[in-house]
Parts: structure tokens; C-alpha cells; sequence
């Protein structure tokens, strides 16, 4: 039997972050978590996974979380913990996977066969990259790369004891913008290699 082995993938917009770890998840022959885990908690609970999306990453407004000033779920955390049981239901069952942001460092901490990486890249690169997938202006790529990282910090840093993007707490950080996509994730391949090797 192989040994199980997790990714976790936390990301700054533009840093092509999902793309590293679709390269990884080909590499090892792992399934992919992303957004698409929505259509795997959809099926479980008979619905359809838009009825989520519109929740997913999404930071919770702490103002409409309590009533009364009584605390109470709000949509928002209710996606958010179904997904974090779903990955740590797989966890616990041995499956090996690539998971990316859904706080996963955090939440599949207890187990050993989990990487954490957190992938990071240069302002300009970043705004570039956006720039042409998104076919906007410089001015907009900025303005969106702030809007969209600021999303995923408040998230995170809500459902997690450390502070996203914090080095101590990741395996490994990586600058995608000094080697680019392709051959960061070669470096990344060798690095989870060895670590496989001592678990």
C-alpha cells in the first residue's frame, strides 16, 4: 500500500498558486480540491453545488453573525466547516489528495502525511499574469489582486490560529515569480519527494 500523501496549496492571487497545484496533483496522480469540493458536499447533501459557491471562501461578516448578541452560524461558516470535515473525513480515511486554500495547513495539521505550501509572488508579476487572464488594466489587476487577497486573509486568518501567508506556519514558502510556474513546481516535486522518503 502506498503511503498517503497531502498537499495543502495556500496561495496569493496572481502567484498561479491553483495551477502549481494542478501540476502537482498530475505529477502524483492526486485528486485535485478546490472549489470543486462544493459538487462533492452537493452530492452528499442532495443540492446543487451554485447553492454554495456563491459561500465558498468566503470571510464571515461578524456584524450579521450575531443576533441579540448571541453568536450564530452563519451561512458563510456552515460552508466553510462542511468542507473542512469533508477533507478531514478523506484524511482519516487514508485517501491521498491536493487540496487548495480551505484554511488546509490548519485544519489537516494532526496528520502526518500533510506538506503545507504557500505559494507567493512579486507585485508586477502578479499583476501581469492577471492582467491577461483577465483581460484588464494595470490599474484594475491591482485593484483586484488587493480585493481578492484581502477575501482570502480575512478567511483564513477567521477559521485559523495563524496568520495567513506566515511563514511559521508552512512546511514551505515559495516565490513563483523567481522560476515561474512550471519550474517551481519541479522544485516543489523534488521537495515533497524527500519528504515522502522520511515519512
Amino acid at each position: 500500500m502506498e503511503k498517503q500523501l497531502i498537499i495543502s496549496i495556500g496561495r496569493e492571487f496572481g502567484s498561479g498558486g491553483h495551477e502549481i497545484a494542478e501540476m502537482l496533483a498530475e505529477r502524483f496522480g492526486l485528486t485535485l480540491y478546490d472549489s470543486s469540493l462544493l459538487e462533492e458536499i452537493a452530492k452528499e447533501n442532495k443540492t446543487g453545488s451554485f447553492d454554495f459557491e456563491q459561500y465558498d471562501e468566503e470571510p464571515t461578516n461578524q456584524l450579521f453573525s450575531r443576533i441579540l448578541g448571541k453568536p450564530v452560524s452563519t451561512m458563510e461558516e456552515n460552508i466553510a466547516n462542511m468542507q473542512f470535515d469533508f477533507l478531514r473525513m478523506r484524511a482519516s480515511k487514508g485517501e491521498s489528495f491536493v487540496v487548495v486554500g480551505r484554511c488546509a495547513e490548519t485544519v489537516l495539521r494532526p496528520y502526518p502525511a500533510m506538506i503545507s505550501i504557500f505559494i507567493l509572488g512579486d507585485r508586477e508579476h502578479k499583476v501581469e499574469r492577471v492582467k491577461k487572464l483577465y483581460h484588464i488594466s494595470d490599474a484594475e489587476a491591482e485593484i483586484f489582486i488587493t480585493k481578492q487577497d484581502k477575501k482570502r486573509k480575512t478567511y483564513h486568518n477567521f477559521h485559523s490560529d495563524g496568520k495567513w501567508g506566515d511563514s511559521r506556519n508552512y512546511d514551505i514558502c515559495v516565490n513563483s515569480s523567481k522560476l515561474g510556474e512550471k519550474e517551481t513546481a519541479e522544485m516543489l516535486i523534488d521537495y515533497i519527494i524527500k519528504r515522502q522518503e522520511q515519512m
